[in-house]
């Protein structure tokens, strides 16, 4: 199995100082010996012995304890690489003419902060409505006392340091700020580590959430290069991490790994067949705005303030659209109404299989965990719409699952659809509560013996939508809707919802219902609203001009989802136990999971209040699809409506739908 990139690096230490040894005449040290994350090196020098004992800890180079035999209680703790504190005592036993019994002094980290320590966050501009600033919890130090787990320059200077070393990084510290990028050198060796330090603060909670990032930290781009020769060396070895996440939750590490290693192979092989000097570029435009800017993204900012300047910017301007591209080729998605939230693998075959074979997927049993209400509600809408008499449509994208006893093949393809087989693996799936009580081993065991193709087509479901939906917690529910399943639903990118909000600024914005049936929602998740009039995938006709039909009544919204209103009878001999009845389920769990087939699901938008929206009675139509931004989702598991007559511009039912939008604390649970 292959180290993990701690390991690694931890490895090539070990293996340095090794080899050094082994060249030089009269080393001083001898057996040698790394094992369960200690690394024991012996002083032999006549009668004398003295074992040193380097500790690494989960941040090494961070927190390493040195300790040798003679005196158990000196103890020193570094941020040196092991082979910067080999020499340290080498060079200390040289000077002390091979007498000394302790050890030699090391830079100690400054002390950190007691973990969940909370401080004011910078105030944001995510919303036009909400400008306070949000109070947080952290795990580490504040910002302004914290190198990110970088190192002061080390002034040992054995190497020359490239000339045009000290010229990038002031640039950047210039332009970015002193915490911007931080330099770990490696003593004698001709190694470093420059650290850049990516500020992720521009994005929202609820797309920092999506993406597994965390907005308290900066998004560390670790760039491994020769110290002395700079840009004249190999190409750098690039990794991508957040201290507090571990690497396999990080969600955008591999993606902006890749992205970045890309690019600084691409200006190594450039500097063949041009000088670094900078070149006068064409002015380039650089647009967030509705339309995908692909090829902008993707521009190579200028080097006329540095290399080290220019990757911190193409990594910011990258960072900010990982979603318009795929995860593995780094191509743009092409969907009818642009990128949705979510990042994602495009429908390229040889993306398929890298991103279901190298691991990408394997975490579905944390998605179940964690979500798994969500999850439920993904496979209903899965399965509607397989059932559907619309299937060749609406069943939307088709999955692309590879082959458990053949990696090399396609065991269900889009191009040769097959929906029987979709359906066997579907009905083999056991009940989601049961998949949560499960032990990932056991549940795939059990799965395997049933059907090879289940596991992976849950998979497959969870990890192809591309909104971000999550169970609302208990407090931010909206009592009027009655229902206990309710859902924060975000499918717009960063860039349109950005768009979106300059928008409201001029026009002004309201809330209104969009009703459609459940088999639908499988494409809307994973495509969007788009609008369907006068093309194939229109239902209701379009009476009112083509556009994305919207309503602020409820019950003109959910007769387009299918639902019928309670006469007088059902409601009078209505359970009073009902599952939707959100008045007597106060806790907001009920049943847990959906218990029936007979769904139906509503939505709330915002929609631009410009002129272009067409209202006509009860039935307003958005032109463009940019207009409108889905909020919230709602699903009753009988069918029927219990108050056709909900009102979204009545001020009350407005007001209570506003404070939960603009609301700080959305407390979501199991976000897929």
């Amino acid at each position: 199995m292959r180290m993990c990139s701690r390991q690694e690096r931890i490895q090539k230490d070990v293996d340095v100082v090794i080899q050094r040894c082994e060249v030089e005449k009269e080393c001083l040290f001898s057996n040698f010996r790394y094992a369960d994350t200690i690394f024991t090196f012996t002083y032999s020098q006549g009668s004398r012995r003295i074992s040193y004992s380097v500790n690494v800890s989960d941040d090494y180079p961070d927190n390493t304890f040195v300790s040798n035999s003679e005196n158990a209680d000196d103890v020193s703790i570094t941020m040196d690489p092991i082979p910067v504190i080999f020499q340290k005592i080498a060079s200390e036993m040289r000077l002390n003419n091979d007498a000394t019994s302790g050890c030699p002094s090391f830079k100690t980290p400054r002390p950190q902060m007691e973990t969940n320590q909370c401080h004011k966050a910078p105030a944001e501009d995510n919303s036009d409505r909400d400008n306070d600033s949000e109070e947080v919890c952290s795990d580490g130090p504040e910002e302004e006392d914290s190198d990110y787990g970088g190192q002061e320059e080390n002034s040992d200077d054995e190497n020359q340091k490239h000339p045009q070393l000290e010229a990038d990084l002031k640039a950047v510290r210039d332009l970015k700020g002193a915490h911007a990028v931080s330099l770990r050198e490696y003593g004698g060796f001709d190694d470093m580590d420059i650290d850049l330090h990516i500020d992720v603060r521009f994005l929202d909670r609820e797309t920092a959430q999506c993406w597994s990032v965390s907005r308290q930290e900066p998004v560390t781009i670790r760039l491994n290069l020769s110290l002395t020769q700079y840009l004249d060396g190999a190409v750098p070895k690039v990794d991508v991490f957040q201290v507090s996440i571990h690497k396999d939750k990080f969600g955008l590490g591999p993606q902006i790994k890749k992205i970045m290693q890309t690019f600084v192979t691409n200006q190594w092989e450039k500097r063949t067949r041009a000088s670094w000097r900078a070149t006068t570029p064409a002015p380039r435009r650089f647009n967030f705005g509705l339309e995908t800017a692909s090829s902008d993204a993707k521009s190579v900012p200028n080097r006329h303030r540095g290399f080290l300047v220019q990757a911190i910017e193409y990594a910011e301007q990258r960072i900010r659209v990982v979603n318009e591209f795929c995860v593995i080729c780094d191509e743009p998605h092409v969907f009818q109404n642009g990128p949705m939230l979510r990042p994602y693998v495009c429908d390229a075959e040889l993306c398929i299989f890298a991103f279901q074979t190298l691991g990408v997927m394997n975490k579905v049993t944390d998605a179940i965990a964690t979500g798994a209400q969500v999850v439920d509600l993904l496979l209903s809408m899965a399965r509607a719409a397989l059932a559907s008499n619309r299937r060749d449509l609406i069943f939307n994208p088709y999955p692309s699952v590879v082959d458990p006893a053949n990696p090399e093949k396609l065991a269900l393809d889009p191009k040769s659809k097959n929906y029987d087989r979709v359906k066997k693996a579907f009905d083999h799936l056991p009940r989601i509560q049961q998949m949560t009580q499960t032990a990932h081993s056991e549940m795939k065991k059990q799965m395997d013996t049933v059907d090879k193709l289940s596991l992976p087509l849950l998979r497959w479901v969870i990890s192809s939508n591309r909104s971000h939906i999550a169970k609302l917690a208990t407090d931010n529910q909206l009592g009027f809707m009655n229902t206990h399943h309710q859902f924060l639903l975000l499918s717009s990118s960063p860039a349109i919802e950005a768009k979106f909000r300059i928008a409201r600024r001029a026009h002004g914005s309201t809330f209104v219902f969009h009703g459609s049936n459940i088999e639908n929602w499988h494409s809307i998740m994973r495509k969007g609203l788009v609008v369907a009039s006068n093309t194939k995938y229109q239902v209701n006709g379009a009476a009112h001009g083509v556009g994305i039909y919207l309503s602020p009544h409820s019950s003109v919204s959910f007769g387009y989802s299918g639902m019928h209103h309670m006469g007088y009878a059902d409601q009078h001999n209505a359970n009073p136990n009902d599952n939707n009845n959100t008045a007597n389920n106060k806790d907001g769990q009920g049943l847990r999971f959906l218990k029936s087939r007979n769904l139906k699901c509503i939505a709330i938008c915002e929609v631009i209040t410009s002129p272009c929206l067409r209202k006509s009675g009860h039935i307003w139509v958005a032109p463009k699809a940019q207009y409108v931004c889905t909020r919230f989702f709602f699903v009753y598991e009988d069918g029927k409506m219990r108050d056709p007559n909900i009102n979204t511009q009545n001020k009350n039912i407005y007001d209570q739908i506003l404070s939960v939008v603009t609301s700080r604390h959305h407390a979501t649970k199991g976000a897929a």
